[in-house]
């Protein structure tokens, strides 16, 4: 007695069986469960025993621990034994010359202070150093004074030379003319496949398909662009241009 299709549940002749996943398909039935793309032996994926294309394989997740009452009491008690051994360090290390000081927002605006101070005094030691000793304070009579404070040094004026010469522009390179575009349909690829037979072609994410041709539901036939490899393709990997 012929088997029954695991997709449409109908019986299946010998001439169109497939048996995979511990169960029968007609040929045109095992496609993926997500995109109905017709597949075959070589570029299935099994999972759960249902099949699946390359791009709508489920992909693994992390699962999350549920905060039931046995996990909060872990969680308190784990606190709580952190805190015990808290308090025994700092038992241990009390009097020994140091002390911990709470890294709150008032300690840090007056560290933050204290170190603009020094940065202040290491440049006016700095200064000092360069030049060789404090100089000495002038008294100067206020009208002298005064027109120090208004006295401004002359404007910089290039040299002559600078002042004749002249930078020549570069000739500007004209642009290559493009070339001409490919005749017939353009597809651009939206997932990675890799030829599962040798009638077929691999690409990249983001390939320019051209002269592509339709063959079936899930199937064309196109070359790629950035390899100049042509073959036949799965229809649901690309998006027309």
């Amino acid at each position: 007695m012929n088997p029954l299709c695991s997709r449409c549940n109908r019986v299946v002749y010998p001439t169109e069986k497939v048996n995979c996943l511990d169960k029968y398909w007609h040929k045109g039935c095992f496609s993926c469960e997500v995109c109905k793309m017709t597949l075959n032996m070589k570029n299935y994926k099994g999972f759960e025993k249902r099949p699946y294309c390359n791009a709508h394989y489920p992909k693994t997740s992390f699962t999350s621990v549920a905060d039931t009452p046995e996990n909060l009491r872990l969680k308190q008690q784990s606190k709580m034994q952190s805190q015990v051994l808290y308090k025994e360090e700092f038992e241990k290390n009390k009097g020994k010359g140091f002390s911990v000081v709470a890294d709150t927002p008032e300690m840090q605006r007056i560290k933050k202070t204290q170190d603009q101070i020094s940065n202040i005094k290491y440049h006016e030691e700095f200064e000092k150093s360069r030049m060789g000793g404090e100089a000495p304070p002038q008294h100067h009579p206020p009208q002298q004074q005064q027109q120090q404070q208004h006295h401004t040094p002359p404007a910089y004026q290039p040299p002559a030379a600078s002042q004749n010469y002249h930078y020549e522009p570069e000739p500007v390179r004209q642009a290559a003319a493009a070339p001409p575009p490919s005749s017939g349909k353009r597809y651009r690829a939206v997932y990675d496949y890799v030829a599962a037979d040798e009638d077929e072609v691999s690409f990249l994410d983001g390939d320019v398909i051209v002269d592509v041709q339709p063959i079936d539901e899930g199937w064309m036939y196109g070359r790629v662009e950035r390899t100049g490899q042509q073959g036949m393709l799965p229809a649901n990997y690309v998006e027309s241009i």
